[in-house]
């Protein structure tokens, strides 16, 4: 744990903009979560506001009243994902207070708060610590694809979906739970920078590269999770989709990470592709034939994002689409997803 954290969403929380926010509700193990800021939800429980289950994790109207309430809080996480990556004007005052105030900031935008003059000077009298999570490494740290990923015995499971920030990270992370429950040893392999606040491990934060590294830093962080710790199983978190026009995604984890099969996470109701009005999603049969296509490697089964769906709808449609494609069809934040681990563990026996 890096300590006791406020999570600043303010405005955005029941958005696809705080995509960064929901995984900080629903698990990680890097930080205490002691609150969410968004003053558009005070006296809610950001639990039930996300996933209808309560987790005792309250909205706060500002940092002002965070701080009243809780005299622990260590650090300051940025959990908005705006388009673009960019800082507004608000957004950059209630970071700078939260460093003048003796917060650690962690931020995952394009925009680097330790390139920003007057950021730097308030941490550096408060004492307080800036991290640019989404800042690419140096470029004499970046790695150049080697083949290599051919010595990884792991097996390794690409979750890609049919548009961004719709739950690829998030299915990724319950099943790594349900599989280490089951005595297997997982790895995440992180591709953003919010399963690293979530505390994954091992990982590169993609959108930060230059298109020459993006393969060889995905080989890197495979082959790291291998030389250290030789799980029997590593989960690739996917990014964007394959077929979105802004946010295109999978083709690099499928190429450099060679995954043995694929999981594909579908959003139903979702008519367009985030972010582009009138562009509407690639039908699930040919996103699935995309992936299979490009990947040369099977999808097995489909996870459901159930936003603007009630249960029984998600019960209807995942039975349907079960039938018609005969793939394991579920909702990971609602069904049990005992049998996605048991069809995995069968590809894992017949391969070794």
């Amino acid at each position: 744990m890096d300590g006791v954290a406020l999570v600043y969403c303010e405005g955005l929380f029941n958005s696809t903009l705080g995509k960064t926010a929901h995984g900080l509700v629903r698990f990680t193990r890097r930080y205490t979560v002691a609150g969410v800021i968004d003053s558009t939800l005070v006296g809610q429980d950001a639990g039930e506001v996300l996933d209808q289950k309560p987790n005792g994790i309250p909205f706060y109207k500002d940092l002002d009243s965070a701080l009243k309430q809780r005299d622990d809080i260590t650090h300051f996480v940025f959990g908005i994902a705006p388009d673009g990556g960019r800082l507004s004007s608000e957004m950059r005052k209630d970071i700078l207070k939260a460093l003048k105030l003796g917060l650690n900031v962690d931020c995952g935008l394009h925009y680097y708060l330790s390139d920003d003059s007057e950021m730097v000077a308030a941490a550096h009298t408060s004492g307080s610590i800036i991290r640019d999570i989404r800042k690419a490494p140096p470029f004499e740290q970046l790695h150049s694809y080697t083949g290599r990923i051919k010595e990884v015995d792991s097996f390794r499971i690409a979750f890609l979906g049919t548009d961004s920030s719709v739950g690829k990270r998030t299915t990724a992370w319950i099943l790594l739970d349900a599989f280490e429950q089951r005595g297997i040893t997982t790895e995440l392999i992180a591709t953003g920078q919010t399963a690293w606040l979530q505390g994954a491990q091992y990982g590169v934060r993609m959108d930060a590269l230059v298109n020459d590294f993006v393969a060889g830093e995905i080989e890197n962080a495979v082959l790291e999770a291998w030389d250290d710790k030789k799980p029997q199983l590593m989960l690739l978190e996917g990014q964007g989709s394959l077929l979105n026009p802004i946010y295109p995604g999978g083709f690099e984890i499928l190429s450099a990470a060679q995954p043995h099969v694929i999981i594909m996470q579908h959003a139903p109701k979702r008519v367009d592709y985030d972010g582009i009005e009138h562009s509407p999603i690639h039908p699930l049969s040919k996103q699935i034939e995309a992936a299979e296509l490009i990947g040369g490697i099977p999808v097995i089964a489909i996870t459901v994002n159930h936003e603007q769906m009630s249960q029984q709808e998600v019960r209807s449609w995942s039975e349907k689409t079960a039938k018609e494609r005969d793939l394991i069809t579920l909702d990971p934040l609602i069904d049990d997803v005992t049998p996605i681990i048991d069809l995995v563990l069968k590809f894992m026996e017949r391969r070794s």
